[in-house]
């Protein structure tokens, strides 16, 4: 399958095998070795520079979804020095989009395994050939994909690389073609479309002036209408209605009878009014009925008029 996905004859790098691979690599014990080791026969001595480069596109995607077995066997000095390391020697005189492709994949993964103690073979080559003066291609930090990505990943699309001619940094461009987004800018976005609406609601609210509306309570009352709230009762009406409690309750006591003092003390004084009051004569005897003075039957009125109060 290595060799499908580095046949020199493609116009472009073949996605869908070379995904392949790194699957065979995850699930099967030998395909970490089994694909060292085809990659190792695609590089070694290659003339065919259309195929290296197709076998260090397969080696770099290999790297970056496959896990810590083929890691090993990739950053192990025997396979940086011995094999990518020579590609570039002056003896082979490769490409230069060759040799910067080389030198990009030693510097990436120098930096991302330099906290690894098993994976350091790369880190010490990378930094011998510094020493000895090699200058390694300006790292384009935004169109680098992480070395370490999920177990699982979806198959990119076919043909992104010109045909005829495969790039070094084809894979970098494929991604690079993705919109480069900040999730600060997205949170920002929110909150500015959160802010600005709240700013339009509160343009539609009209607020009366509360002296004008003869109270606190009314202004509230009225500004709940002008933005749809539930109207609340004004405090108006229920000062009207304890008004018109108390109003019954102090009819109520001022209807209530006297007390029995207040009517011994009536009956004491009529008493003596009546001791007051001139002897009458006696009246004739044909006469049916005695004459009642006026001024003493209202009295008695009065006095009953009292009693069926109480």
């Amino acid at each position: 399958m290595a060799e499908k996905a580095t046949d020199g004859s493609l116009q472009s790098e073949d996605w869908t095998l070379n995904m392949e691979i790194c699957d065979i690599i995850n699930e099967t014990e030998e395909g970490p070795k089994d694909a060292i080791r085809a990659l190792k026969k695609r590089l070694n001595g290659n003339k065919n520079y259309r195929e290296v480069m197709l076998a260090l596109t397969v080696l770099e995607t290999c790297v970056k979804n496959c896990g810590h077995r083929f890691h090993v066997l990739v950053t192990h000095r025997d396979f940086i020095d011995g094999v990518l390391v020579k590609i570039i020697s002056p003896k082979n005189n490769p490409p230069t989009i060759v040799q910067d492709k080389v030198l990009a994949l030693i510097q990436a993964w120098a930096d991302a395994f330099r906290s690894s103690p098993d994976l350091t073979g790369v880190v010490h080559i990378y930094e011998e050939l510094k020493r000895k003066g090699i200058e390694f291609p300006m790292a384009d930090l935004d169109a680098l994909s992480p070395i370490h990505t999920p177990q699982r990943v979806s198959l990119p699309h076919r043909g992104l690389a010109q045909q005829g001619d495969v790039s070094s940094n084809s894979v970098s461009s494929m991604l690079s073609t993705l919109p480069n987004t900040n999730p600060r800018d997205d949170f920002d976005m929110f909150a500015q479309t959160r802010s600005s609406s709240l700013a339009d609601q509160r343009k539609d609210v009209t607020y009366e002036d509360p002296q004008a509306l003869g109270g606190l309570a009314t202004a509230l009352d009225v500004r709940q209408q002008n933005t749809g709230g539930i109207p609340v009762a004004q405090a108006s009406d229920m000062d009207d209605l304890e008004e018109w409690l108390g109003t019954d309750v102090k009819g109520e006591e001022l209807e209530e009878g006297v007390t029995s003092e207040e009517f011994d003390k009536f009956l004491e004084e009529r008493a003596k009014a009546v001791e007051r009051l001139p002897d009458l004569p006696s009246p004739p005897s044909t006469e049916p009925s005695l004459t009642v003075n006026p001024a003493n039957r209202k009295k008695q009125e009065r006095a009953d008029d009292t009693l069926f109060a109480l």
